[in-house]
């Protein structure tokens, strides 16, 4: 009994084959076919030239790798910065381009011209691979029956854009044990950042309090300067009052010295004059 395997196994075999042989060799494989899989293989579609080129850069073995260093780029991504973002996104853009022209190159071996708006549709092709894990699947199965553009269309859409079966669209867990490594690294990049603010906190703190210290003491000081100021001030109030009232005794003193004078003035001119009577 042949299964969904046996489909596949006859699809890849034919979507290896240049566009203009597939038809006849499709019809031919569905005329050989099991009964169980005959119908399948004839609704097989065939391939466009730019999904046919991506086809032939799955089956080389570059394209794995680009996808598998991709899917690690996306992974760790949260935690890089935006010039490394940045530097990474045209180190991307570079190796789109460099394997849509590996693709343009293999058609071109098979005897294949790719026409510029084919190559256009063979790099939407490759980037939508790097970009996207579900598009990534879908291109590594070698079966592409169209091009692939990254953001317009759903992970449940791809099984129409691929000849046979589609690994991965059963794959649920695996995209949600995905999420769920991203949450892990969301939150263990938050733990991080928050220990980091929780850090600069506390030397913030520390600062501060340093700060505080400093001025602590230079109020203390000048506190301390103040008092002996206000202690000289009251001694010099006082030897001001002491001053003051010993001023005030002279000053009676020489009233009195003042007044004996003028007695003794008088008292000598009264003798002058009784001397000359």
């Amino acid at each position: 009994m042949a299964d969904r395997s046996d489909l596949d196994a006859i699809a890849a075999e034919l979507y290896a084959l240049p566009p203009a042989e597939f038809t006849a060799a499709r019809n031919h494989e569905a005329g050989m076919a099991d009964r169980s899989i005959a119908a399948q293989v004839k609704a097989l579609r065939k391939p466009t030239v730019a999904a046919w080129a991506v086809n032939l850069l799955a089956r080389q073995g570059q394209l794995a790798d680009a996808i598998e260093l991709s899917a690690a780029l996306r992974e760790a991504q949260d935690d890089l910065d935006a010039a490394e973002l940045s530097r990474l996104g045209r180190q991307r853009r570079q190796l789109v381009a460099a394997l849509a022209t590996q693709a343009v190159d293999l058609a071109k071996d098979a005897g294949v011209e790719v026409s510029g708006a084919a190559r256009d549709d063979v790099e939407k092709t490759v980037n939508a691979a790097v970009m996207d894990a579900a598009a990534a699947a879908a291109v590594m199965t070698a079966r592409l029956v169209t091009a692939l553009e990254a953001g317009t269309f759903e992970p449940s859409d791809l099984a129409d854009a691929v000849g046979g079966s589609l690994p991965g669209v059963a794959a649920a867990p695996a995209q949600d044990d995905l999420a769920e490594r991203r949450a892990r690294k969301a939150a263990e990049k938050a733990a991080r950042e928050a220990d980091r603010a929780a850090n600069e906190a506390e030397r913030e703190l520390a600062r501060i309090d340093a700060k505080r210290q400093k001025l602590q003491e230079r109020v203390d000081h000048v506190t301390e300067r103040i008092d002996d100021l206000r202690r000289d001030l009251e001694r010099l109030e006082a030897d001001r009052a002491t001053a003051e009232s010993a001023l005030g005794g002279i000053e009676e003193e020489r009233r009195e010295a003042a007044s004996r004078a003028r007695t003794t003035a008088v008292d000598a001119q009264r003798a002058r004059d009784a001397l000359e009577d």
